[in-house]
């Protein structure tokens, strides 16, 4: 199984941004819609080199099959699979339920069937290579994502159903409109009629970015006003267990930018003191035209890495962050986010790639190959920078603090945190990315069940959608992936794909590689 070992980047430089690692993570993010599309322009698409689109039987005929069910993490094996017209119609034992006649049958006899992966994380949207990003996901058994940017333009082509994306392709399971920044939500009151304004334009939800305490508490409050969740980043300046309990949503990243970390640090008021102040470029008193687009200038090189924007000082503080962590007060914060409901992405290979650039894992990594010409280019300039200029010390505050993520997760997931699978992963390495979530979920060490109900069932209930997705049962959507061995004994079979089925739309392991060799000639050309 190829990995992925990188993620979403853009060109240009940020010398002047020698800011924390909170501060350089929550802006990447919050600016990660701005480097890929314009709030003018609407999503089109270019296509992937050629690829045969499968046909959908009107019937399709799963035989033989275990069925994992991920609520119980028990096995039903010798089970038969009606699906019509996208949608699981029946499921028996062997023998008790045959094939209608003009059925396409599909042979699953020693396959495992489990519900269709959801990548909870992703910036694919607005991006050129939106079929190839597409076509990576669903080679790898992606079935459905959340975006976690977006804008009104893409809010309005969805509302009129011309987003370019088929049936047979990933659905896009969620999305919001502008993130919030200090360029869009500089007080409360803009705040709250941002919040206003993009419940009315139909966002699925409101995504926080880099904002002040007082904008968040506003637009928290006007979320639940308006009955539309808000989730995203806490503010370097803002406690995470002050943000659950103001009612954050979901907490990306771990914070980002060690907030979680923080919460469980002896020295947590210290550190919280010392969260650093935001950049000149983004205090700007009053808008002005294209101010998306200079804030994306200033940010450009920070998104390949953000631990390149990091001072002494910053290391230092990471430092003391990882040295005062208490087991007993991350309990208590744990305890506070199951109370609140406070759902978690922690995004690691997020984590992992921007901690540790310099490790062969990521520089060997085999699916470069599918990353066009310019983003490459700029993540191997970035990373070279990383492993000349970083020192070893410092080097080693950032793997010791990744470490600590490690344990941060296996204590939350223990502690009963709600948690979900996402990659924050952008075009070329889209897809992979999860797989390496899966692995490193496993690292921290999650049970093989619990990585695939954060993929899952998880993703479902997170989305209110437990009714028509996140298990395999009668009356779900067919979103379905064979795979070739038990994915309760090891994580790692999660990446032994033999065919997805996407809304009916069957793909045999021939047709996943195609779609992989299709995304690698595009970028070629």
């Amino acid at each position: 199984m190829e990995k992925q070992r990188g993620m979403r980047f853009a060109e240009g430089s940020l010398s002047q941004m020698t800011k924390a690692r909170a501060l350089a993570i929550t802006i990447v993010s919050s600016a990660a819609l701005l480097s890929g599309c314009p709030a003018e322009s609407m999503q089109s698409r270019k296509e992937a080199a050629p690829v045969e689109h499968p046909m959908r039987a009107d019937q399709l005929f799963i035989e033989n099959a275990t069925i994992v069910d991920v609520r119980k993490g028990l096995l039903l094996p010798g089970m038969n699979i009606a699906i019509s017209r996208g949608q699981i119609t029946t499921i028996a034992p062997r023998g008790s339920l045959a094939a209608d006649s003009s059925a396409q049958i599909v042979d699953a006899t020693g396959k495992f069937v489990v519900p269709g992966y959801n990548d909870m994380h992703v910036h694919v949207m607005g991006e050129d290579d939106l079929a190839d990003s597409l076509a990576l996901m669903l080679a790898n058994g992606i079935t459905g994502f959340r975006q976690m940017s977006g804008s009104e333009a893409l809010l309005e082509q969805r509302r009129k159903g011309g987003l370019p994306i088929r049936n047979d392709e990933p659905a896009l399971l969620a999305m919001p409109g502008p993130i919030l920044t200090p360029v869009n939500a500089r007080t409360p009151e803009m705040a709250s009629a941002l919040v206003r304004k993009q419940q009315a334009a139909g966002a699925d939800f409101i995504k926080i970015g880099l904002v002040s305490p007082i904008v968040l508490k506003a637009a928290l409050e006007e979320s639940h006003r308006d009955g539309i969740p808000a989730l995203g980043h806490v503010p370097p300046d803002v406690d995470a267990i002050t943000a659950s309990n103001e009612g954050m949503h979901s907490i990306e990243h771990l914070g980002p930018g060690d907030s979680v970390m923080i919460a469980c640090s002896m020295e947590s008021a210290a550190l919280q003191g010392e969260a650093p102040a935001l950049p000149a470029f983004l205090k700007i008193p009053f808008a002005i035209p294209f101010s998306d687009q200079i804030v994306a200038h200033f940010l450009k090189r920070i998104l390949v890495n953000p631990s390149m924007g990091l001072s002494s000082k910053d290391f230092d503080r990471i430092r003391l962050a990882v040295s005062t962590y208490s087991e007993a007060k991350c309990h208590s914060t744990a305890a506070v986010f199951t109370t609140n409901k406070t759902w978690q992405v922690p995004t690691l290979i997020r984590l992992k790639n921007s901690h540790l650039a310099d490790s062969a894992e990521f520089t060997n990594d085999l699916n470069l190959k599918y990353v066009d010409a310019d983003r490459l280019n700029l993540w191997r300039e970035v990373t070279k920078e990383f492993i000349e200029k970083v020192s070893p010390k410092d080097k080693q505050i950032l793997r010791d603090a990744y470490s600590l993520d490690l344990k941060l997760v296996k204590l939350l997931d223990a502690d009963g945190v709600r948690m979900m699978a996402g990659s924050d992963a952008g075009p070329g390495w889209i897809g992979f990315s999860l797989h390496t979530e899966f692995d490193e979920l496993a690292t921290a060490g999650l049970s093989p069940l619990h990585i695939l109900q954060m993929t899952t069932i998880n993703a479902a209930g997170f989305l209110g959608r437990t009714s028509t997705m996140g298990t395999v049962e009668q009356g779900k959507v067919a979103d379905l992936v064979v795979l070739d061995a038990n994915p309760l004994d090891d994580a790692g079979n999660l990446h032994r794909i033999n065919a997805v089925i996407r809304s009916g739309f069957y793909r045999s392991s021939t047709d996943l590689a195609n779609l992989k060799a299709g995304v690698a000639a595009s970028v070629s050309r």
